[in-house]
């Protein structure tokens, strides 16, 4: 199977046979870098290998559609809760340039005790079915594919269920994992000595797999009370999560230390967050560097979270991060958006790329406040640690609250997370092996007594012809067990719109029928809510919700945004859609004009005093038609058809323009005939090409006046320059 372009993921052909199928690959994969890359016009300096198929920012129409992709990793997290659409918004989400697809959001992973099976919706989608993971996994395997580069696939290893959820992780082909004890212990209170001993099974799980590993320390960030002032406690937590990590055995590459900057506007962000930024890469060099935005200063403001993010892109450039992490801007109002997640990788790549050789261009100070600050928090971060060590060590430490105060330390101000030895999830179940404790599966932590058996202590499993991390034959798959709540039902449900020319629109789900408004509401913001509540349902839409407000001013007026729910399809075979202009490039049209000059005389005729848009046609400044070489002869406002017919024949123009906006009494498609007649009867209609346009003009009706072409609403020069170019070409061949 193999994905085409041009044609929708099909789902149902991704779960056919899933119980057969094994992952292509396995272990992580960072970008190669490319140095010194020729793009179109440029030359990048540190950028990524481009892709196969991409789709480029905006603005890249202006580059020749170049796609540069950053050396970052690029991480979206997806969380729609179910699975099945997941899928669809990791291949637009591969497209837009991310290669680290984390599926975390919805419910808390770590609450969970054991492996799930099935798919059940109502445990929020989240990949810990193998199910679940298989067929993302098998999406992905293809989708890489179609991109012409590896995605890295990502969940959670933690809870009681960390080790059970590290082999299935091992078994099916994930790449990357969160995996930090510290994790388990402070924000979902599993008993620490059970903790522990489940990571470092899980940790030799994720060696085995060469699974990279995220670590959880940013929580402390997102969750004291003033985040700012923990950061040398942040620098303890790494300490200890990736030095244990190494003793179990994992590659120091594949350790990913998870950053957070403490700050956001209008915090002076960058004098905090960027010593802090600069301390982490100096203490961690031999470790990678995850950049995420700070979700406890999230709102539902889209621009405001955008901005934050942008100036996390900066620190994540000026200190080299390895993965750049794109929590999503609608973050803050708990709706997850596929048009969102791609507009966050839209947005670290546009400023990764926009800040291409920055390093090569500046430095950061040696001496003054930041070399200061850096040295401060390192300073306090080692006295963190030694007292650590002298109250008994990091068991004792959490016992008595020393993590998650939001005093900077060694102030402390009694708020931290205290837990106890003795209590917790789990608490009491950490036995001691029995000397003939025999286990001969691979990447088993602790002794395993093969040897008694005849079997190899480097290759346990060998004993039994192999576990199932070297046999996927002997995995046994559990498909779904709810009758009501499986993705066989949901697929059903959406049949019509998978499998006809129906269409709704989406924000998270195939047929949730979501739509946002945007509203100004000239009232205060409490009326202004419920204002827009009532006028949505009067639109017709079903369970309105209002997902952000921000006010303009007290008394003048709130912004609203809000989305709803709309009760009907429409049927793509029923429209009438007019075939897309053909847009030529802008050098074709250049070389055409240089061959062979071209000239227009333009206005806006009648009684007409409308000007911009003609001008925005014209102008070089707009990216009007004077940029190609075009003359443009331009006769004003009101002009009278006559006289723009006449200064046609004078100038020995080779095209009129008219702009007519006015529509009262068909008047706009009046004068269109009349300019034809004019031309008729002076005599020049077979020589002259007439183009007319307006707000209000019709193309198709425009030419049955007479004219060569109307342009409506959102025309721009390059096509009225593309109809000129190949208008003239086709009358000189009928000459």
């Amino acid at each position: 199977m193999e994905l085409q372009p041009n044609k929708k993921l099909d789902v149902k052909n991704i779960l056919q046979d899933l119980e057969q199928y094994t992952p292509k690959r396995r272990g992580w994969v960072w970008r190669k870098k490319e140095e010194n890359l020729p793009m179109g016009p440029f030359t990048f300096n540190d950028m990524s290998t481009p892709l196969k198929n991409s789709i480029p920012l905006p603005s890249a129409k202006y580059f020749g559609d170049i796609d540069p992709q950053p050396n970052n990793v690029i991480t979206t997290e997806i969380a729609s809760g179910r699975f099945e659409d997941d899928i669809r918004r990791m291949r637009m989400a591969a497209w837009h340039g991310a290669d680290h697809i984390m599926v975390i959001r919805t419910a808390g992973q770590s609450h969970f005790d054991g492996l799930v099976e099935g798919t059940p919706q109502g445990i929020g989608g989240i990949p810990i079915t193998r199910k679940q993971v298989r067929a993302q996994r098998k999406a992905l395997d293809l989708i890489e594919e179609e991109v012409g580069r590896p995605i890295n696939y990502h969940s959670y290893i933690s809870g009681v269920a960390g080790p059970e959820i590290a082999v299935m992780f091992a078994e099916e082909g994930v790449n990357g994992a969160h995996q930090d004890a510290q994790y388990n212990v402070l924000y979902r209170n599993v008993n620490m000595i059970r903790s522990f001993v489940d990571a470092a099974e899980a940790k030799s799980l994720m060696v085995w797999a060469d699974i990279a590993q995220i670590d959880g320390a940013h929580n402390a960030n997102a969750t004291a009370r003033e985040a700012w002032k923990v950061m040398p406690e942040l620098m303890v937590q790494h300490a200890i999560n990736s030095m244990y990590s190494v003793k179990v055995g994992m590659n120091k590459g594949n350790i990913c230390l998870s950053t957070v900057p403490p700050t956001a506007p209008p915090a002076n962000c960058l004098k905090l967050d960027l010593p802090y930024a600069v301390a982490l890469r100096e203490t961690f060099k031999d470790y990678r560097m995850r950049a995420q935005m700070n979700t406890k200063y999230m709102e539902s403001s889209t621009r405001e979270a955008t901005v934050t993010h942008v100036l996390n892109l900066l620190i994540s450039r000026l200190t080299r991060a390895d993965i750049q992490s794109t929590i999503t801007p609608d973050e803050g109002r708990n709706v997850p958006w596929h048009i969102y997640n791609m507009e966050a990788i839209d947005t670290a790549k546009q400023a990764l790329v926009g800040m291409d050789g920055l390093m090569d261009m500046i430095e950061l100070k040696d001496e003054g406040y930041l070399r200061e600050k850096v040295r401060e928090i390192k300073e306090r971060s080692v006295l963190f640690m030694e007292e650590v060590l002298e109250v008994g060590g990091f068991f004792k430490a959490i016992e008595e609250g020393f993590f998650v105060d939001s005093g900077q330390y060694p102030e402390r101000n009694g708020d931290g997370i205290a837990r106890k030895m003795d209590g917790g999830v789990g608490a009491g179940t950490v036995y001691e092996r029995d000397a003939d404790y025999f286990a001969p599966v691979t990447a088993h932590f602790g002794y395993n007594n093969v040897e008694q058996y005849g079997g190899d202590k480097s290759d346990p499993a060998k004993l039994i012809g192999g576990s199932t991390l070297e046999v996927p034959e002997k995995i046994i798959y559990i498909d779904e067990l709810d009758e009501t709540d499986n993705v066989n039902v949901r697929l059903e449900e959406t049949k019509e719109l998978r499998e006809t020319s129906n269409i709704k629109p989406e924000v998270e789900w195939a047929g949730d029928g979501i739509i946002m408004m945007n509203l100004f509401m000239p009232t205060t913001k409490r009326v202004a809510e419920f204002a827009a509540i009532e006028m949505a349902k009067k639109m017709g839409l079903e369970d309105v919700e209002v997902i952000h407000r921000e006010v303009m001013h007290p008394a003048e007026g709130t912004r609203i945004e809000l989305k709803g729910k709309v009760p009907f399809t429409i049927d793509t075979d029923a429209l009438v859609i007019p075939p897309e202009p053909e847009i030529m490039s802008e050098d074709e049209v250049r070389a055409e004009i240089e061959k062979k000059p071209l000239k227009i005389v333009a206005g806006t005729v009648g009684e007409d005093e409308h000007s911009v848009g003609l001008r925005e046609i014209i102008d070089i400044k707009h990216g009007g038609i004077e940029k190609y070489g075009i003359e443009c002869e331009y006769l004003g406002t009101s002009v009278s058809l006559e006289k723009l017919v006449d200064a046609a024949i004078e100038l020995n123009a080779d095209a009129i323009l008219a702009s007519t906006i006015i529509s009262h009494d068909e008047i706009h498609y009046k004068n269109m005939k009349r300019i034809h007649e004019l031309c008729i009867e002076k005599g020049i209609r077979d020589r002259i090409m007439i183009l007319c346009g307006g707000t209000q003009v019709t193309p198709e009706i425009a030419v049955k006046q007479g004219v060569d072409a109307g342009f409506g609403r959102g025309t721009k020069g390059i096509h009225v320059a593309t109809f000129l170019v190949k208008r003239r070409n086709e009358m000189s061949n009928e000459d």
